[in-house]
């Protein structure tokens, strides 16, 4: 099971109803962020979760609406006495701009990890997550993230039977790990029938609209898209400031053809989405207008 909350859907600055963009998971009791714009730390203490278990934290680009808030964030995780390492995955220069934010939280009890992104899409396993990095187009360097939970096949139990391999020695393989006995060595692939479906979340922000943004959303439960205008008057002004307007979310999604579509990064100028989402919905019509706290839990198929 995955826990999915969108702490806050605002863009460029935060309002008093609204928090700039940040997105968290829970699974197994480690806890992953995208983005933590100014007020993240509000949002999160509004829904009830603690900063304490984040093990990762996933920056999508360095504009201050999407990291203003870590030094805060940072501070409250060391004086909760965490100890654990905390990874922190983004594009180049993600030391060095985590590094001068710390001038205002220099001393934490727990060492910062750092992994700059270099390609073009890239691949990263922590803890229960497999994180793939995408590049979009903002106008600075960006990244899209799919969040996955993986998931093993079932294990066959009569082909553990056939190789006359005692019960003691399946949980090891279960956990994806060899087995050696009497000289013989076996795998989990002899025992394990194929992979099957996993959990996965699509999250992109500040860019325009890339074939490979749908081709990530297509095996998405849920696919968190930028939809930063609904005045089609505005379509203009997100190409020059390379931003999506909501329609063009909904045409990412249906090419998709995406199980749920939520619109968040909304201009403040866009004070009530509900309202174009009537036209939204010709496009794709399973898209929400996501708000602040806007929660699901996401379980494997054979257990909704």
């Amino acid at each position: 099971m995955l826990d999915v909350c969108l702490l806050g859907t605002g863009g460029m600055m935060p309002l008093p109803y609204r928090w700039l963009t940040s997105l968290m998971t829970r699974c197994e009791g480690s806890h992953l962020l995208i983005d933590c714009g100014e007020g993240t730390q509000i949002a999160l203490k509004k829904k009830g979760w603690s900063a304490k278990p984040i093990d990762v934290i996933c920056f999508t680009h360095y504009h201050a609406d999407h990291i203003s808030g870590l030094p805060g964030l940072l501070l409250t995780m060391g004086n909760a006495e965490r100890t654990e390492p905390l990874l922190m995955i983004g594009p180049k220069g993600l030391e060095r701009v985590v590094t001068a934010l710390r001038t205002i939280a220099p001393e934490l009890p727990f060492s910062i990890e750092f992994l700059e992104l270099s390609e073009k899409e890239q691949e990263i396993r922590t803890g229960p997550y497999t994180i793939h990095a995408f590049k979009v187009n903002h106008n600075i360097p960006c990244y899209g993230y799919s969040v996955s939970l993986p998931r093993a096949g079932k294990f066959q139990v009569e082909k553990a039977q056939a190789l006359n391999l005692p019960v003691r020695y399946w949980g090891i393989l279960q956990r994806g790990e060899t087995v050696e006995l009497d000289g013989q060595i076996y795998t989990p692939d002899m025992v394990m029938g194929q992979a099957r479906k996993g959990i996965k979340v699509t999250y992109c922000t500040d860019t325009r609209p890339l074939p490979v943004i749908s081709k990530e959303a297509e095996d998405a439960d849920l696919f968190i898209c930028e939809g930063m205008y609904g005045d089609k008057e505005k379509a203009a002004k997100a190409r020059e400031n390379k931003h999506m307007t909501m329609y063009e979310a909904a045409r990412l999604a249906r090419d998709a053809d995406t199980k749920e579509l939520w619109l968040t990064h909304y201009s403040p100028s866009l004070a009530w989405p509900e309202d174009y989402m009537g036209e939204v919905r010709k496009i794709f019509p399973r898209a929400i207008a996501a708000k602040d706290g806007q929660s699901v839990e996401l379980r494997f198929e054979d257990e909704e």
